[in-house]
């Protein structure tokens, strides 16, 4: 409990003034000037991991982290670690550390776990991987994770052009939102909230917000960080509903604001044709 209390309180103290918004949107990499080609000032929003939900090491708590319809489970990087090709001996895909590049909280979405013979703890877990191409997993220590359970999950239809957010299993949020312009369009696939990132200024192109997401756009691979995706507000609202962005999600303000209590670190995000 005290390490997670130490976590938020270094994400939310988080003062990243000499990065900019990537160019799509996304709060989480911010190195790259905004579509407007000005910066867009911006802290850290606490990862919002309720107490509750972290996974005590117990044979009952840890026998299954596969995701479930209402249920879901992610990882919070405690230590530096090799995200491997196999639970073990396979090589090094990527290397994550407590902190991420941008400052935040190393957050993984947890795909299954692997159970040594004699145990019923698992000893591995298959981690969505942070970098792109998109879809791709690997294995990272049991020992440098902490795992939490999520309730939350977001659904995004890019043909309906519609986010659904839910709670519990509940329909909590049903909003338009924009999304990617037909040559740089909205990668499909399952991805995880990784970052929460508040604007100071809520009238510039990112809104008020910004969820940093594990997509990666599948066509800005000059980009820096790959062209990482998004969903953030916009200072654009007539643009809701149209196919505009570099491939981020827009929403409004508005709904900006109800959709960041719905998604703390961990949330995972399907986005669908």
């Amino acid at each position: 409990m005290l390490e997670m209390r130490r976590l938020r309180l270094a994400a939310a103290a988080v003062l990243l003034g000499g990065m900019l918004l990537a160019g799509c949107g996304n709060g989480a990499r911010l190195r790259q000037q905004s579509e407007s080609g000005t910066p867009q000032p911006h802290h850290a929003a606490p990862l919002a991991i309720p107490p509750h939900s972290l996974v005590r090491r117990s044979c009952r708590a840890e026998a299954a982290v596969e995701p479930t319809p209402t249920r879901s489970f992610a990882a919070l990087v405690r230590k530096d670690a090799g995200i491997r090709s196999a639970p073990e001996g396979g090589r090094i895909l990527v290397r994550v550390g407590r902190i991420d590049q941008n400052g935040y909280p190393t957050v993984l979405g947890i795909v299954g776990g692997r159970t040594t013979a004699g145990t019923c703890r698992p000893d591995a877990l298959e981690v969505q991987l942070p970098v792109p191409p998109n879809g791709r997993t690997g294995w990272i220590s049991a020992g440098a994770v902490r795992v939490f359970r999520v309730s939350d999950r977001i659904m995004v239809d890019l043909s309906e052009r519609r986010l659904v957010a839910y709670r519990n299993g509940k329909e909590a949020l049903h909003v338009r939102v924009a999304v990617g312009a037909p040559s740089t369009p909205t990668p499909v696939g399952r991805y995880v909230v990784d970052e929460r990132w508040l604007l100071e200024n809520p009238n510039g192109p990112f809104g008020v917000a910004a969820l940093g997401i594990s997509a990666h756009s599948n066509v800005l691979h000059d980009w820096m960080e790959g062209g990482p995706i998004a969903l953030h507000g916009t200072n654009e609202p007539a643009a809701i509903g149209q196919a505009v962005s570099h491939g981020c999600i827009r929403l409004t303000n508005a709904n900006m604001r109800r959709l960041l209590p719905l998604a703390p670190a961990g949330t995972p995000v399907t986005i669908r044709r």
